[in-house]
């Protein structure tokens, strides 16, 4: 008897716990369901609803593709695949650079590692801001304005990626290395085959985050590309706004397609991105 009024307030607290995940959760999905259902509604109904708000503002009727065929008609499929193009190779080369410094950081001692390793800290804790001036004037040095290199190479270089991959390689044991080196393999070796497979999780870590940075990137395209031949999504939304922006339902088309693409990404990896913070970023 006594067992039914416990199952009966734990039953009551489990309900009023899930209640709280599905409200904050609506918090939190409702301006993007709302964009959403705004870009498949006819330009003239998106705010029909609204003034006053009734349920029909959550529902996309009359349902219209309207706004999304309008988008990529004005070429912002180029825009897309541009910026897809720019964060896939600033990914790859980034794992690249990053792992090796992580990796001379965890494995190797050398005058002054511990001041550059504060060095390289320190630089992802400084707002962009602060050294766009430098870099801008740097760029223009080399004469990259107005070349992808421009919007590539600044950023492979990641002070987080660089620390993720020397908390991970720190952490692998040092019979690992030994081993392989008793057995004649060269640092490459080491590294390819012992480090990289064991730090898969920090690798899809580090890689979401340099996507995500490049992909968010707004000041660093728009003073490296004063031309805007190659546009990037932040920025040709940007324009796309100023230029259009009568037009609602094609705003929040636009919007909706930024958002949705690094959101498929990270949700499959989800997993591996929380594991390799947890392992890498958050020890030592």
């Amino acid at each position: 008897m006594q067992s039914t009024p416990r199952a009966l307030r734990k039953g009551i607290g489990f309900g009023l716990k899930h209640v709280a995940y599905i409200a904050i959760a609506f918090i939190f999905v409702l301006p993007l369901w709302w964009a959403i259902v705004s870009s498949l509604r006819p330009n003239t109904e998106v705010f029909a609803d609204i003034f006053p708000f009734t349920a029909k503002a959550l529902i996309p009727s009359p349902f219209s593709l309207e706004a999304y065929q309008g988008v990529f008609d004005r070429g912002f499929g180029i825009i897309i695949a541009n910026t897809m193009f720019v964060a896939i190779v600033t990914m790859i080369g980034g794992l690249i650079v990053n792992g090796m410094a992580g990796f001379a950081f965890a494995v190797f001692d050398f005058k002054g590692k511990n001041a550059i390793l504060t060095l390289i800290i320190i630089s992802f804790m400084l707002p962009f801001e602060a050294i766009a001036l430098p870099l801008y004037t740097v760029t223009l040095q080399l004469g990259w304005l107005d070349n992808v290199a421009a919007l590539i190479v600044p950023s492979v270089a990641n002070g987080l990626a660089v620390f993720l991959f020397y908390q991970f390689f720190k952490e692998v044991p040092k019979d690992y290395l030994e081993a392989a080196k008793l057995d004649g393999a060269n640092w490459f070796d080491v590294l390819v085959r012992i480090y990289v497979p064991l730090s898969i999780p920090t690798c899809i870590s580090a890689g979401l985050l340099l996507f995500v940075f490049q992909w968010e990137a707004f000041l660093w395209p728009l003073l490296a590309m004063p031309s805007q031949q190659f546009k990037v999504i932040q920025v040709g939304m940007a324009a796309f706004q100023q230029q259009y922006q009568t037009i609602w339902n094609q705003l929040f088309a636009v919007s909706v397609i930024t958002a949705l693409i690094p959101i498929a990404l990270l949700l499959p990896l989800q997993r591996y991105y929380v594991q390799g913070l947890a392992s890498a970023g958050i020890k030592g």
